[in-house]
């Protein structure tokens, strides 16, 4: 049975985009489902070659209709989960959505949901930055593009982030136009800028008690991110690595308390209960995003353009972690 539920529109969106929604608890995240995207998503939950790659893609529900209507023919679709929508965006911009759309919206999980003040980044991966469908004019535009950023030579662009000021408590946003402006060697000082060491001297970010044990627990989940997709024979354009980390100093802490506590009890049996479960866990979330020029190409290996920027990534955070470390 279908359940009603209203929505808002996204609070902290650093990348992608405008127009995307979230449902009124958090918990849902609704955006424009482009056809290639859509498949995507929907290949994800039924084609065995994407299993290695689906624990690191938001978990997907299902689409909308225009009209708020499950769409029930989508197979990604979780049986029971049905939802209908009171609320979609105001009349002038359904047209908008439409088109962008062609009527359909992803329901997704919202990877923000559980976090209280949530330090994002959006990490564009990738050399190429149009895909095969691409006009003359727009393949030349885009190695420009590429060339001129950090893109070509690093599979990398900070597309943009925001982190928690703590002692405003509002979140200090980075632009789109800061990671278009930077060279290959400022990439480690935009890292550095989106994980500061909280100190007398800065009142952002976490102090480095909590900022490395985030540092080295991201490390080690993309580097199984990177394995996965290197067994996957895709060509992603335009896809990102999204990171969020906890900026509330309490819940912060108590994450990495958790992710002590896991490595010591690893191997035991897990008696906790499952709510609780759901309430305490890592102090971060790593997770790929945004397939909308996203295809599968069998026998053609893996897209090299995006492996790159993942030892990119991989990189600046081994020197973002010294830096911590030896401060």
């Amino acid at each position: 049975m279908s359940s009603s539920i209203s929505t808002i529109p996204l609070a902290s969106q650093v990348g992608g985009h405008a127009g995307v929604l979230t449902s009124e608890d958090g918990s849902l995240l609704i955006k424009p489902a482009s056809p290639p995207e859509h498949q995507f998503y929907q290949s994800l939950n039924t084609n065995p070659a994407f299993d290695a790659l689906r624990p690191f893609v938001p978990k997907f529900l299902g689409t909308l209709k225009l009209e708020g209507q499950v769409d029930e023919t989508n197979q990604g679709l979780d049986p029971g989960s049905g939802i209908a929508v009171k609320q979609l965006p105001e009349a002038h911009q359904k047209d908008e959505w439409s088109s962008m759309s062609h009527g359909h919206f992803l329901v997704l999980e919202n990877l923000l949901h559980h976090f209280i003040r949530p330090n994002i980044l959006d990490i564009k991966l990738g050399t190429v930055l149009y895909d095969e469908d691409s006009s003359a004019e727009k393949v030349a535009r885009m190695e420009k593009t590429a060339r001129n950023t950090t893109s070509l030579e690093t599979g990398v662009r900070l597309t943009g982030f925001q982190v928690y000021d703590n002692a405003t408590n509002e979140a200090v946003n980075t632009p789109k136009s800061y990671g278009k402006s930077i060279k290959p060697s400022d990439l480690s000082e935009g890292i550095a800028r989106f994980f500061p060491a909280l100190s007398v001297y800065n009142t952002q970010g976490l102090p480095p008690k909590l900022l490395v044990p985030v540092l080295k627990g991201l490390r080690e989940d993309i580097a199984e991110i990177r394995e996965a997709f290197a067994s996957v024979d895709l060509r992603m354009v335009g896809g990102s690595l999204l990171i969020v980390y906890e900026g509330d100093l309490a819940k912060a802490e108590d994450g990495a308390k958790w992710m002590l506590e896991e490595e010591d009890e690893e191997g035991e049996d897990d008696d906790d209960d499952d709510d609780e479960k759901l309430k305490r866990g890592p102090p971060y979330t790593v997770k790929l995003i945004d397939f909308a020029h996203t295809r599968f190409v069998p026998g053609q290996g893996p897209d090299e353009g995006v492996l790159k920027g993942f030892d990119t990534v991989q990189s600046l955070l081994d020197g973002r972690l010294k830096e911590v470390e030896s401060a």
